[in-house]
C-alpha cells in the first residue's frame, strides 16, 4: 500500500471515536457490531463510499461488510447510490435523525411487536378454556388491553408530522404536569 493510501483510510480522531462507540452500543440494541460500525461510518462520511472504501477504513472483511449492508439496506438504514462513471453500489446513510429512529421503531414494531400482538390475539381467542383460570383469563386481557393501547397509540404517532412530536418532547416534565392536572389524583401516590 502506498503512503497516500494509508492516509486516505485512516479517520479522523473524532470519527474513529464516533464509530467504535456507535458500534459498541449497537450490541446493547441488538444489532451486530460490525453493522453499527458501518452505519456509524456512513453517517459521518461525506460522500457516498463502496464496500471496498467501507472494508479499508474499518479494517474489515469485504463479506462481513457485504453482510452488514444487506441488514442495514433491509432497515432502510443506508441506500445505494449511484455516482457517474463509477459502476461499483456506493452507499449513503439515513442522516435525518428522525426519519432514522423512525424506521428504526417501525423495524423492531414489526419484527417484535407485532408478533407479540398475534401471540396475545390467538392466546385471547382460546381464553374460554374451562382449564384456564380466571386469574389467568384477566392477566391476558391485561396484556391484550395493554398492547392493543400502544399498538394504536403507534399507528396515531406515526401519522403526526415530525415537528410536531418534537415540539411534544420538548415541552417534557410540562406534559406530565399538563397530565396530572387534567387527569386527577396521580393512583401511584395513594
Amino acid at each position: 500500500m502506498t503512503e497516500t493510501n494509508v492516509e486516505s483510510s485512516k479517520l479522523p480522531p473524532a470519527v474513529e471515536a464516533f464509530v467504535l462507540r456507535w458500534g459498541d452500543l449497537g450490541g446493547q440494541w441488538g444489532v451486530n457490531r460490525s453493522v453499527a460500525q458501518i452505519q456509524a461510518l456512513l453517517l459521518l462520511s461525506d460522500r457516498p463510499l463502496t464496500a471496498e472504501d467501507i472494508a479499508d477504513k474499518l479494517g474489515l472483511a469485504r463479506s462481513n461488510v457485504s453482510n452488514s449492508i444487506k441488514e442495514l439496506l433491509n432497515w432502510k438504514l443506508v441506500s445505494r447510490v449511484p455516482v457517474l462513471g463509477d459502476r461499483r453500489d456506493h452507499f449513503v446513510a439515513e442522516t435525518d435523525m428522525w426519519q432514522m429512529a423512525s424506521k428504526v421503531a417501525q423495524g423492531r414494531k414489526e419484527r417484535e411487536i407485532d408478533p407479540m400482538v398475534a401471540a396475545i390475539h390467538a392466546a385471547m381467542e382460546q381464553a374460554d378454556d374451562p382449564h384456564i383460570s380466571k386469574e389467568v383469563r384477566l392477566r391476558l386481557s391485561n396484556m391484550n388491553d395493554f398492547i392493543t393501547t400502544v399498538d394504536t397509540w403507534y399507528g396515531q404517532m406515526i401519522q403526526v408530522p415530525p415537528q410536531q412530536i418534537m415540539r411534544l418532547i420538548r415541552l417534557g416534565a410540562k406534559v406530565v404536569n399538563l397530565l396530572k392536572y387534567v387527569g386527577g389524583k396521580d393512583k401511584s401516590k395513594g
